[in-house]
């Protein structure tokens, strides 16, 4: 016989009774499992390792699926950090609410069926639009298109279930935006009127993430690709490299694209001015 446990664990860490009753557990065993703290009962119906996720336990005691960027950060999307401890629960088209003690929930209705756990990627994106900036929405989904995480079924759908108002995003979105960071730089260049070339190849430069005016590159430097004095040295290069052929390289990191926008904008706005002469 598989333990409840064992059969939660496979089935990701939360499953109906009903579910783990088809391969074999039956009702006594759960309630067994539930007594001995191996498994807990989130409500009636509904099992859970105790070692899940608080928020996917909170979002099934609810009565659905941990949505919205939660559930993005979940499948690996890159999203924008923050602090909301509220829980965004998807109930599909119709589901019922089923309230809870503490209950601070904030309930997604879109097309579908909401099982447990983690929403799928393109529903959760359909509700962060809802919650999220514009530029939060845009890296997300940038960053879910480039992992490979939604299809071009995927894109039609969520074209279909945001508003018109959205479309814009949409449109300009690419598949090659590496992190977050460079789909928030170039949403913000393009509404300023600035338009980029993306990931473009320089010979005896290298792959580089924009240029505009064909003659400024401009790096977007995040954290983990370019610590360390050997990434140093190799970007110092690269910049050394474009010197040669005439380019101005720009390089910026998340704290001056977060939190110090006006420089970054000023001077990139200066080196096109420059290259345009």
């Amino acid at each position: 016989m598989i333990e409840p446990a064992d059969l939660l664990h496979t089935l990701g860490g939360i499953a109906r009774g009903r579910n783990l009753q088809q391969f074999g557990s039956t009702r006594g065993q759960l309630a067994v499992a539930a007594r001995s703290g191996s498994i807990s009962r989130v409500r009636q119906g509904v099992y859970a390792l105790p070692t899940t996720d608080p928020k996917v336990i909170t979002a099934a005691a609810h009565g659905g699926a941990l949505t919205c960027a939660d559930a993005l950060r979940a499948h690996g999307v890159w999203v924008l950090p923050n602090a909301d401890a509220i829980v965004h629960v998807w109930l599909g088209g119709s589901g019922r609410r089923h309230p809870h003690a503490p209950c601070e929930c904030l309930p997604h209705h879109s097309p579908g069926t909401a099982g447990l756990g983690v929403a799928p990627v393109p529903a959760a994106l359909v509700h962060a639009y809802r919650c999220l900036d514009e530029e939060a929405f845009f890296a997300a989904y940038e960053s879910a298109w480039n992992k490979r995480l939604i299809s071009a079924d995927d894109r039609r759908r969520i074209r279909r279930e945001l508003p018109k108002a959205a479309h814009w995003l949409l449109d300009l979105a690419r598949a090659d935006a590496e992190s977050g960071l460079e789909s928030i730089l170039r949403l913000r260049l393009h509404l300023l009127g600035i338009r980029l070339e993306c990931q473009v190849v320089i010979g005896g430069v290298g792959r580089v993430d924009f240029v505009a005016e064909r003659r400024v590159i401009i790096e977007v430097d995040g954290r983990l690709n370019h610590e360390g004095p050997g990434m140093r040295h190799k970007d110092l290069a690269r910049d050394a490299a474009a010197s040669r052929l005439g380019l101005e390289t720009l390089r910026f990191d998340y704290a001056m694209i977060m939190h110090d926008w006006d420089a970054v904008a000023r001077s990139v706005v200066a080196a096109i001015a420059r290259a345009r002469g």
